[in-house]
């Protein structure tokens, strides 16, 4: 059974970036609630615990002591970028070498291909979240709020699907997760 650990950035009363009628939590919620029906509906195999479910505040060391208590197998947390660039790009602890590094290359390049942003490559950061979880992990930061052009993006539900996806899509390439047999 895989254990994987989704963490939607933010929630309750830290909102995360917010511009163009946006707020990061929501968008993150929604991305990573897809994320996990896609991988319940269609995915054998696989137990997925989540930080939040809900508009609630989780403080950073909760998110990684939950997932670290649960043994989780990988670590993914889902963010939306500020700060006037455009764009996705993925984020690993430093110098953490493979299979982390691996995994970031499968998932990024899976989520590149579906998203309609900038490629802004694969990264290294000193996250809490990267080095305080025990287990592979990776934060994505997909696209800009403060961006009009990343933000209309944002605004679609077709969007979000899409983005969901792709980190399915890159999740199940990394891991070599088994679709669900159906029956006739």
């Amino acid at each position: 059974m895989f254990k994987l650990f989704l963490d939607p950035g933010h929630g309750g009363s830290d909102s995360g970036a917010n511009a163009n009628g946006l707020l990061e939590k929501n968008l993150t919620l929604a991305i990573t609630l897809k994320i996990r029906e896609i991988l319940e509906n269609e995915y054998e195999n696989i137990s997925i615990k989540m930080s939040r479910t809900t508009d609630q505040t989780i403080s950073l060391s909760e998110r990684t002591n939950a997932a670290n208590n649960w043994n989780a197998h990988y670590y993914l947390s889902i963010h939306i970028n500020a700060g006037g660039g455009k764009g996705f790009e993925s984020y690993v602890y430093p110098n953490i070498g493979s299979p982390t590094t691996t995994y970031q290359k499968t998932i990024h390049n899976e989520v590149i291909k579906v998203n309609e942003l900038k490629n802004r490559r694969a990264k290294e950061a000193d996250f809490h979240v990267l080095r305080e979880s025990h287990m592979p992990a990776l934060l994505t930061e997909n696209g800009f709020i403060d961006k009009e052009a990343d933000a209309n993006k944002m605004k679609s539900k077709n969007w979000i699907d899409a983005v969901a996806l792709g980190h399915v899509n890159g999740l199940a390439a990394a891991f070599n997760l088994k679709k669900k047999t159906t029956r006739l």
